[in-house]
Formats: structure tokens, sequence, C-alpha cells
């Protein structure tokens, strides 16, 4: 039985299947995404979704789609499915679609009269390169299989449409043909195992329409080129590959490429499992030496700050110790060029933001909470002590530590926190001065590495730092504490009271500076006001700003994405902090607020977390298909709970 399956009820519905998407990607930045239907609804969609650094720091769509044909005694059945205007979808393939699971990898079964027909797609890791397997269950009668590629060559933040600087024309490759429509890109070699026949057929394809673009008020249309199809025989029994990459193949060796992709990937055969699989997606190899942390997909980069808040969990919740490390030894040396004002050098992008050396500082103590201590000073003690002497120095552009111990940043003019989003460069949820997240980080940074250091025998810089934090620890409370919760940040006069997630740090880091009459008291107003099924509200609906759906315009969207919109990522920190202070007797509250997250493995993307949900119900996914905080939380604290069963 499949953990991920979904029958023809659900399938022929297309207000139910349309919103369900697949993910792949190959961990070097490519990807496939689209729908279990394969009716593409966003730009961002397509069947060989790659990086071409010669043109730009962004993803190409190369094949958009592929359209297949089942043909017997000269009838055609055309499994395709495209939107074009006045939600007419054509040619209406979902309707043979019986079956859809997505185990190893998404698997489709067609029924075309006596035709059963199954189609499997596998990303090959490391490489550009998409094989689509056919396999024919059952015939009664000759059956042809064709294969029609629908081409776009553009950026995937762009739309192509019909034009005369389009090179259409093709030559000729073992078992298959070689495009390259514009200039900058590589050629798309398209081939299949068996030997086949491609009838030239040029034309194109003209106003397809994307409903997620349509209800984001993007350009939403989109004409593709169609060079002509693929025309194979397939015998009862009988497998034929389709390989669509950028280098030519050996297609003999095809059907070995395949199993051999096949025997590396996770089963998702349950909620763990599919989590495990997301957060390998989130690895990108640009070379030998470097490894990255994708923030999500599909339009994400690697952030800093989304890097060091995913990493334990992406790895360390699954023993990856490997994965841990080689992220690491990529964004050290970016770190250390940083602070010591010299070129990055690195593709992490928002290295400059205050909060990225104290994430950077709590993922190396999950990294030695999970090894041990002395390990972790051996391997990073140097850039831990170099990272927060670089606070100390007031050598960041943007903290100021003040007397009082706590640290000062400037976000009226900029936004510098994980609260983000801008309308023309200006912070839409401005927080500034002293923020509550950076300065419970601060306090749990200097306290970690005070203790650390007296367990390594360095007590003089153990002193120093612990002179630190307690004077950070004697003025948080007096500077944050309402008497019932925590400012969101105090800038001067201005004390921000809304009630907000980001207190929640304060209580569930190992080091916290406040008494436990506080913590209690945190994590029930949090509990009350901002807790749902699918993470922390950004905003407590009491608030007067308090948006509860994501949608709209771009500015509408982005104003609601810190006004009032759940972010799953967070309930990381709740369920630490509630653990801490419940201990065993908070592990039922805790497995059941995790078992609300597994219905997510069944809708938007599957087996994975959308980026946020509305804070209203139903809490609908909203924003990237996949987010690598949010699924790496859920990992680091379903690993939490395994060891509270297991003490």
């Amino acid at each position: 039985m499949s953990y991920l399956k979904f029958d023809k009820t659900v399938l022929a519905s297309l207000e139910q299947s349309l919103p369900k998407e697949v993910l792949y990607t190959n961990k070097s930045g490519a990807y496939h995404c689209t729908t279990v239907l394969g009716c593409n609804t966003r730009k961002y969609h397509g069947l060989l979704t790659i990086p071409v650094k010669q043109l730009d720091d962004d993803n190409h769509v190369l094949l958009s789609s592929l359209d297949e044909t089942v043909v017997q005694h000269g009838a055609e059945f055309n499994l395709g499915i495209h939107k074009y205007g006045g939600d007419h979808y054509s040619p209406k393939g979902h309707k043979y679609l019986r079956d859809f699971t997505c185990t190893t990898t998404p698997c489709c079964i067609y029924r075309v009269g006596g035709v059963i027909l199954s189609k499997e797609k596998v990303f090959i890791s490391f490489e550009n390169r998409i094989l689509i397997k056919y396999t024919l269950l059952e015939a009664h009668s000759p059956t042809t299989l064709r294969l029609r590629p629908f081409l776009a060559f553009r950026n995937v933040n762009e739309l192509s449409s019909e034009n005369s600087f389009a090179r259409t024309a093709y030559r000729e490759t073992e078992n298959g043909i070689s495009m390259c429509m514009y200039d900058g890109y590589p050629e798309l070699f398209m081939q299949t195992s068996k030997e086949s026949e491609f009838i030239s057929q040029p034309a194109w394809n003209k106003n397809i329409e994307y409903s997620k673009e349509q209800e984001r008020g993007y350009d939403y249309k989109e004409d593709l080129f169609v060079p002509g199809y693929f025309e194979v025989p397939i015998k009862k029994g009988e497998t034929v590959i389709f390989s669509a990459g950028i280098s030519e193949t050996d297609t003999s060796m095809l059907s070995q490429m395949y199993d051999t992709e096949i025997s590396k990937k996770t089963n998702r055969t349950d909620f763990f499992l599919c989590l495990k699989n997301s957060a390998q997606q989130f690895f990108n190899r640009k070379n030998a030496e470097e490894l990255y942390l994708l923030a999500g997909y599909p339009w994400f980069k690697c952030r800093a700050r989304d890097m060091f808040i995913s990493l334990p969990g992406v790895s360390l919740s699954f023993d990856d110790l490997s994965g841990f490390e080689k992220i690491m030894a990529t964004a050290i040396p970016a770190i250390r060029n940083f602070m010591n004002g010299q070129p990055i050098g690195r593709d992490i992008i928002e290295i400059d933001n205050p909060d990225v050396p104290l994430w950077f500082i709590w993922a190396l103590q999950e990294y030695a909470k999970e090894t041990s201590e002395k390990r972790m000073w051996e391997m990073y003690g140097d850039i831990l002590k170099e990272t927060i002497d670089f606070i100390l120095d007031q050598r960041h552009e943007n903290i100021k530590v003040h007397e009082n111990g706590l640290l000062y940043v400037k976000g009226w003019e900029k936004a510098v926190t994980w609260m983000n989003s801008t309308s023309q460069d200006i912070p839409i949820t401005p927080r500034s001065g002293y923020v509550v997240e950076i300065n419970a980080l601060w306090y749990n940074a200097l306290s970690f590495a005070a203790d650390l250091a007296r367990n390594m025998n360095d007590d003089a810089y153990s002193d120093k730092l612990e002179a630190y934090a307690s004077k950070v620890k004697e003025n948080f409370s007096k500077t944050f504490w309402t008497g019932f919760y925590l400012y969101d940040f105090v800038d001067g006069d201005h004390r921000e009271v809304s009630v907000r997630p980001n207190m929640i740090f304060a209580v569930s880091l190992k080091y916290s500076p406040l008494e436990n009459s506080q913590k209690k008291s945190i994590l029930d107003i949090i509990t009350k006001e901002l807790l749902t099924p699918k993470g922390l509200r950004s905003l407590s609906p009491k608030s007067p700003n308090y948006h509860g759906t994501c949608e709209g315009s771009q500015i509408d969207r982005d104003y609601s994405a810190f006004q009032g919109a759940v972010w799953p990522w967070l309930i990381g920190a709740y369920l630490e902090a509630y653990l801490k202070i419940y201990k065993r007797s908070g592990v039922s509250f805790a497995e059941r607020t995790m078992i609300g997250f597994e219905e997510e493995m069944y809708l938007n993307c599957i087996g994975s977390l959308s980026e946020m949900y509305d804070g209203n119900p139903p809490f609908k996914g909203r924003g990237g298909v996949s987010f690598a905080m949010n699924v790496a939380e859920l990992l680091r604290i379903s690993k939490l709970l395994k060891n509270f069963r297991n003490s």
C-alpha cells in the first residue's frame, strides 16, 4: 500500500487535483515541478528546469511539458492536459488517469479502453536530465506511443511568446533530436531508449494559461513551441524511457541509469520519510568543494539565515553529519570573508543581516548537542570565537553592543530580521532597535560559548563571555517584559506591543534570560493567540493590523505575510519550549501537534510543506511550494520527540 496515493475520484476533479503539486530536484539546482495531472499551473513549472549560469543566476524552463498519446487501430487518445482561456482544458487527458502514487518517484496509471499504461519520472542526481519511464501493462492489440514536447527556453520569471528569433530547426541524435532555441542556452537532447521516429510538425501552441500566476496578479499566458512528436511502437510488458537532458546520452544505458537512480531514493512510506526526502532536495552541490542549502522551491536561492536555521533539521535529524559539515565547509569561508570585509566568494545571499551570525552559532550549538562538545570545539571552536568577537568588537555595520549588553540594530529603512517583506525596498513590518529574538539568540550564544570554553579549559575566554551574558540577562527582562509577555522590539520610546511569535525563542533556546513564571506566561499567550494546526501566526488576530488570508496583489500578499500568515517553522521553537517547561508530560501534546502537519503531505506540494499558510481556517498553503525551514524544524522536533520517548 502506497503512503501517498490518489485514486480516480480525486484525480478526475480538477478542483481537488490541480492544487496538488510534485517536486523533484537533482541536488544541483535543477528541478522538475508540475501538478499530479501534469497540467502546469505556474510559470515556474516544467519537466526540465535548470540553472543557466552563462545567462544569469536564475533557473530556466527548457522542457515545459510532454504530451503522451496512445494510438490503437488509428484512434488517438491524448493523455496531456493544458489550460486555455475561459477555464477550458484540453485535451483533458486526466479523464484517463486512474491512479497516482508517489513512493520513490511519481507514478501515474492511465487506462484507455483495454490499454493500461504506467508513467514514472525520475531526476538524475547532479545531472540536468529527467527520465520518464512508460510501461505498457495491458493491451490487446498493437499500440503506438506518441510523445509531443512543449519547449519554452526561458527564464522562470518570464513567459515565452511566438517570435521570429527562435531557432526551430533540430538535428538528429541517437534515437532522438536536439534543439537550442536561443543564444546562450545549452542544447536540449530528447532521446528514447527504443528506436523511435521523429515526425517534424513545427507549431506554436498559443495562449496556454497558468492559473496560479493569474491568481497572483501576474502575466499568465504563454506560447510554447512544439517541434513535432516522437512515435514508438510498444508491446504489452515493454518499457520505453524518454530522456531530456543537456548532453547526449547512450540510449542503451537509460534503463540502467533509471534503476541506479531509483536505488538512491528515499521511500516515502510515512510522514518522517516524506520530510526526509523533501529535506534532501534542498541540497545544492555546485562543484566537488561547494555544497549549499537552498531556502526552498521554486524561486529561492541560498539565503544565509534560512541555511543556518534549516541545516540542523535537514542533516542532524537523521544523523547526516557529513551533510552538515559539508555545508559548513562552504559557509564558513563566506562568513570569514564577510567579517574581514572581503568579497564573500560564495553563492550565499543576505549574509549581512544582523541575526545571521547568531543563527550560525545556534546551528553549531545543535551540532554540539548531536555529537559532542569536544568534536564541536575541535572543528568549529575558532570560528565560534571569531564570530562572537566580531560582534563584541562592533565590526558589524548593523550591530551595536550597548552598555546594557543588548544588541541594537537599525531596521526602520531595511528589513533586518526573518520578517523581511518589503514594498519599494521599505520594510512592510519594520523591526528596529532591541529586537527580541536577536537578543535572545545573543544571550544564548554568549552562554553557550562561555560554557563550552570553560569545559575546554579556556577559562579566560569563558570569564569574558560570562560577564557579558550576565549583563544581558540582567537587562533583558527590564527591556522586553510587559508583565505578561515580551515586546517584539524596543527602540527608544517605541515599545512594540503586538503579540508576535518571535518571543518564543527566549523560552525555547537552551540558555534563556527569563524566569520560569515568565516562560509559562509567554507560552500561554502564544498558545491562545498564535498557535494553529499549521504553525504559529505571525501576528495575533486581536491586532487591528491582522490579515488572515494571504491573497490578492503582490503588495497585499507581502503585507499579510507577517501580519497574520502562519509559518510552520516556528512550531519547532514552540514545541521545544513546551517540552522544556512540561517535560515528559508535554510529549503527548507535542505528538498530537505534529500529527496535524501530516495531512499536508497530501495537499499542495506532495510530501512537503508550503512556505506559509493563511492565518484563518482552512489555513490554505501559500508562497513557495516547498520551504526548507518548515521541513527542517519538523524533522528536528521529530528527533527531539524520539529522544524523549527513548529516554
